[in-house]
């Protein structure tokens, strides 16, 4: 297992380099490489969130020439950040919004992954200041004591919550929290510290009403258990992986979203990024690699460290080559997205966790 381990931290480091382009974006996945199947989605677009992801892994395989370069991207490129301070669902190459619903996930993970390399790289201090201060800025103006002013996305641009139900999805405000923190860090600035103690105190009071992450809540609640719940205990630290309400969370996602150590988003999905004459095939989700390591960490985190053996083996266990792909199915029919660079992300990040992370 050591050698699948070395040699798909190699391939990581690959994958990543590939995703960088020349201006310093980080796309989700090169689809101009010969090992991106062409039945697939193509993925060729910068997703701020998974870049910001991307940079933490880089961080862990003592990657630093790529982070400062994207942050300029941001900063330079991302179509209306210079005039809102907030990032959108996906970007062009050359910066230009690919999709127009707010995500504020991707502002808050943007935040947080700055602030992680401004914490051992602060000799750009300024330039990542700005980042991180003027994108803290935009969280705060589009926020409205408890909840967002303007119709957002959820994590997976399926689900969106709206100003008259006055709901909020608990990943999202998440992120917020914690990038919101990390900039009162920066800059103690009253109002970040004000609106992450309003999102927190919203997301608190519905995770206590219900006593595990909801999906989202508002007026109208959406209960139904979704992976992504995993973010509130890692890397956002909003609930302690002791917490009562963390450990009802990781039961349900076990039982609903988890079949053989195997993970999927949400019960029912049936998004699978396989095309046909470009129609979107829908067959079926596989189970999400990225997913599998994300629960590892956490369950590490909560001192179950066989456990979270299990669900990291599962994935090395089903590759056929040397690329981690976006979904693994039981079928040599339906084709993914293959590699997606949040897979192998998430990978490093976990042997790192894991302990697993060659020096």
């Amino acid at each position: 297992m050591k050698n699948t381990i070395d040699r798909l931290i190699d391939s990581s480091r690959e994958v990543i380099f590939d995703c960088v382009l020349d201006n310093g974006g980080i796309v989700a996945a090169n689809s101009t490489k010969k090992y991106y199947p062409q039945e697939a989605k193509n993925y060729f677009y910068v997703w701020p969130r998974d870049a910001a992801f991307t940079c933490l892994a880089a961080q862990a395989l003592g990657i630093n020439d790529i982070q400062e370069n994207f942050f300029d991207w941001l900063m330079e490129r991302a179509e209306d950040w210079q005039e809102k301070g907030l990032f959108y669902e996906k970007y062009y190459p050359h910066g230009g919004k690919a999709l127009l619903k707010l995500q504020p996930d991707q502002t808050g993970v943007v935040i947080y992954a700055a602030y992680q390399y401004f914490q051992k790289h602060g000799n750009n201090a300024k330039r990542i200041e700005k980042l991180i201060t003027h994108s803290a800025d935009g969280i705060c103006r589009a926020w409205n004591n408890d909840y967002f002013k303007t119709i957002t996305n959820d994590i997976w641009e399926e689900r969106l919550t709206f100003p008259d139900t006055k709901d909020n999805f608990s990943y999202s405000l998440a992120a917020c929290i914690k990038g919101l923190h990390c900039a009162h860090k920066i800059s103690t600035n009253k109002k970040y510290l004000k609106a992450a103690e309003q999102m927190e105190e919203a997301l608190i009071k519905a995770i206590k009403k219900i006593g595990y992450i909801p999906r989202s809540f508002g007026l109208l609640n959406d209960e139904r258990i979704d992976a992504s719940a995993l973010g509130l205990i890692w890397p956002f630290e909003i609930i302690k992986p002791n917490h009562p309400a963390a450990k009802k969370t990781i039961q349900l996602i076990e039982k609903k979203l988890t079949d053989n150590f195997k993970v999927k988003r949400y019960e029912n999905d049936d998004y699978d990024g396989w095309m046909y004459e470009n129609i979107h095939c829908k067959k079926g989700s596989g189970y999400w690699p990225l997913l599998n390591f994300w629960l590892a960490i956490v369950l590490t985190k909560m001192n179950k460290k066989t456990k979270a053996l299990k669900y990291y083996n599962q994935v090395l266990k089903s590759l056929d080559n040397k690329y981690i792909p976006e979904q693994i199915f039981d079928n040599k029919i339906q084709k993914s997205i293959s590699p997606l660079c949040w897979s192998h992300v998430m990978f490093v990040l976990a042997s790192k966790k894991l302990g697993l992370l060659k020096k």
